[in-house]
């Protein structure tokens, strides 16, 4: 028997408390990327001194799984050749006049750690934020190594302060520490388990995804990255499907749905009945490019043509990295209150 979304346990003193392993993390998201920036600010002041009069990088290597949060970022606007390389190693040509960046919110990734091992074999200069004490830490030794010291396990927390340091050496755009935190604070405050489902963002959000496919848009580069990590949020929260893409992939999926019936039973136990109808997800961070206002236009005029419902997070607010933030925690607590209202918390 399908689980059935129970929109009164997300109001549900009892339910709410039995989910708060999953529901404080959330709420402590800015106290986090706080915490690492304090503690790697020594760290931090000491590798901008050090690199002080040294010729920028021949390029940028962001290496290890989770190197596409900093492409995301970086990309755009890195002011010499960047590459994300997620896999383990590094590029061939990748040598002592590059800079390697690694992020290992999870010291005991193998891929991070051959990244570093390899770094360091070849003479890389390179940038660590990880845990000093972990497997990635113990590989980070060496001359050109500056560890950035993380412990919260918490990948944007661990790529803020990395971004901090890189905005630092002109290689990135500014990112600030207190202005992510911020922005979670306030996403934790508007969402917050206390607060009426009536006046909840999330919690409404969770309502409109709950019985139907997400499909989940964001134009930027980071509105897409943040499109696809609450598409897996949401997968693991329900256990169904969701998407998330570019306009060109999700038009067909949109196009493909069937006009609503308006005289269809709602009770009736028929195959076509239990489909799940898409439900477009658009992640707006401010974008005003071109190519974004039309992406979005057409993804919204084939969702009012198939009567397809469309919901909005929208993040217009401080940088780039803290619209981000905004956009994937407003994400990602409307995916905790899917779970919880199909009773999986």
């Amino acid at each position: 028997m399908a689980e059935v979304f129970d929109d009164t346990r997300l109001d549900d003193e009892a339910a709410l408390a039995s989910a708060d392993p999953h529901l404080r993390p959330l709420a402590e998201a800015g106290s986090r990327v706080r915490r690492e920036a304090e503690a790697a600010a020594d760290a931090l002041e000491a590798a901008v001194v050090e690199a002080d009069g040294e010729a920028r990088p021949r390029a940028v290597v962001a290496a290890g799984p989770d190197s596409r949060l900093l492409r995301a970022v970086l990309e755009p606007w890195c002011p010499v050749p960047f590459v994300a390389w997620p896999g383990p190693g590094l590029p061939g040509w990748a040598g002592a006049l590059d800079l390697v960046v690694v992020l290992a919110p999870d010291g005991s990734d193998t891929g991070a750690a051959s990244a570093v091992a390899e770094a360091v074999r070849r003479g890389c200069r390179l940038v660590v934020a990880c845990d000093p004490a972990s497997l990635v830490g113990q590989h980070a030794v060496g001359r050109d190594t500056t560890v950035l010291p993380t412990s919260a396990g918490d990948q944007l927390a661990s790529a803020v302060v990395v971004l901090d340091l890189l905005a630092q050496l002109d290689l990135g755009p500014h990112a600030s520490a207190e202005g992510v935190a911020s922005a979670l604070d306030d996403v934790a405050v508007a969402c917050s388990p206390y607060r009426d489902l009536s006046v909840n963002p999330a919690k409404m959000l969770a309502i409109a995804l709950a019985d139907g496919s997400p499909v989940v848009w964001g134009g930027s580069v980071l509105a897409a990255r943040a499109a696809r990590r609450i598409a897996e949020s949401l997968r693991r929260a329900s256990g169904r499907a969701a998407l998330a893409g570019d306009a060109e992939h999700l038009l067909p999926v949109l196009r493909a749905s069937r006009p609503r019936d308006l005289f269809a039973d709602p009770f009736a136990d028929d195959e076509d009945s239990a489909e799940a109808r898409p439900v477009l997800l658009l992640l707006d961070d401010g974008s005003d490019e071109l190519p974004v206002r039309e992406q979005r236009a057409r993804l919204v005029t084939t969702a009012q043509e198939q009567d397809v419902r469309v919901e909005t997070i929208d993040a217009h607010e401080g940088d780039d990295v803290a619209r981000y933030a905004t956009l994937l925690s407003t994400g990602t607590w409307a995916a905790t209150y899917v779970k919880i209202g199909l009773g999986r918390a």
